[in-house]
């Protein structure tokens, strides 16, 4: 019988040698005569257990890690392939408390699935969002997302759905929907988790976005440090092309929409919408007077939606199971959930998706474990590097935009 082992392929995985671990694992089980499927997942964001190796046992996934190169012959001689107890055993992997307090809903296939293959997306609902929007009306789909509450979440916060009605309602022969993945601020990852750990996930989103306003084309101006980022993309589309998710003709909807990935030009200043327009059409990126907006004058001076990849990569859920489901998550008119990354001096770094409303103290310490390095956590820098440093006596606030602002 051969037992399924996945091993990340995502950037802070390779970063550590998760390549080398899978060479041995595959080195190890064909010296002992035993079968093996190795499949190279995307990173569960638990960054401090990379490399994180998963096996599949009739009882779950049972985790290892951090494992290196030379942990491989101890854990077959441990009988990990049965998920054997050994130092490194973190018993099933949705057990982990750090993941099971969370509510992934954008990252609910993040390291559970092969990021590239259509059947795994498929079988774990993917998809689901883009049959029922195909089957719906421009305007209506337009309105799950209002309803939904969704916000941008580059930081702006600005409502999703009204920048796709603006589009939507625009007259143009040709429209387009962007993605902003020019995920430059230090500390931050969750988009790059997503183009590498569910790269479907986004030509779904865009492809939805495109249907909605009439846009047939669409850009992904991917940060040129991300070369695993472009490729798994790149890959994700050719996939979704050759199985009619994509193209000319979708699903025999007679609906066309295309994707095309850019590598970014290196600056800083095109993470701001309109440098990054100006970068796409070969120019140098300098940020554009407004009005008027992109939504109405946008890329080649033609509507355009520009939206980062967590807002994108919300819309197939919300279209899934519609905009009640997702806008239970949250508070206030902050709604469904967010991915809070944590980096720095704090001993579990990582990914969180969690609802609105928790506080950065649950963050920091239920989460993060404290720091990492033992002492007293003093401030906190929420927001990226243009945002604010945030005393002990805030983090009891509930983490929602408009709590934040008020402060």
């Amino acid at each position: 019988m051969t037992t399924t082992i996945y091993v990340p392929r995502d950037s802070a995985a390779l970063a550590v040698g998760a390549d080398r671990v899978a060479r041995q694992i595959a080195a190890e089980a064909l010296a002992r005569n035993l079968p093996v499927r190795i499949v190279r997942n995307g990173s569960r964001g638990l960054f401090w257990l990379e490399t994180l190796v998963e096996v599949q046992t009739p009882q779950g996934r049972v985790a290892y890690g951090p494992v290196t190169r030379a942990d491989v012959a101890g854990l077959f001689d441990a009988g990990f392939l049965d998920g054997g107890a050994h130092a490194l055993n973190l018993g099933l992997t949705e057990e982990i408390a750090y993941l099971k307090k969370q509510e992934r809903l954008t990252f609910a296939r993040m390291g559970v699935t092969d990021p590239v293959s259509v059947a795994d997306y498929e079988a774990h609902e993917g998809f689901a969002g883009l049959r029922r929007a195909l089957a719906m009306a421009p305007a209506d789909i337009v309105q799950q997302v209002l309803d939904s509450g969704l916000r941008g979440r580059g930081g702006a916060a600005f409502p999703a759905g009204i920048k796709w009605k603006t589009v939507l309602a625009a007259q143009a022969r040709q429209k387009y929907i962007v993605c902003n993945a020019d995920e430059g601020d230090s500390g931050t990852f969750s988009d790059r988790m997503t183009m590498e750990g569910d790269p479907l996930v986004l030509v779904e989103g865009m492809t939805i976005a495109g249907i909605a306003t009439g846009a047939t084309e669409g850009y992904i101006y991917v940060r040129s440090e991300y070369p695993h980022s472009i490729a798994t993309l790149n890959e994700a589309i050719r996939n979704a092309e050759q199985a009619g998710f994509l193209g000319d003709d979708i699903l025999g909807s007679g609906r066309s929409f295309r994707l095309i990935v850019r590598k970014a030009a290196g600056a800083y200043v095109c993470g701001e919408e309109t440098a990054l327009l100006e970068s796409l059409e070969g120019r140098r990126g300098i940020v554009r007077a407004k009005p008027p907006l992109p939504a109405l004058q946008g890329l080649f001076g033609q509507p355009t939606v520009i939206n980062n990849v967590i807002t994108l990569a919300s819309g197939p859920l919300i279209l899934a199971r519609g905009a009640d489901f997702y806008k239970h998550y949250g508070v206030g008119r902050s709604r469904g959930t967010l991915p809070f990354q944590l980096a720095g001096n704090i001993r579990h770094g990582g990914l969180v998706e969690k609802a609105f409303g928790l506080t950065l103290r649950e963050l920091l310490y239920d989460f993060g474990g404290g720091s990492a390095s033992g002492r007293p956590i003093k401030a906190v820098q929420v927001g990226g590097p243009l945002g604010a440093y945030v005393p002990e006596s805030q983090w009891d606030l509930p983490l929602d935009y408009e709590a934040y602002a008020a402060v």
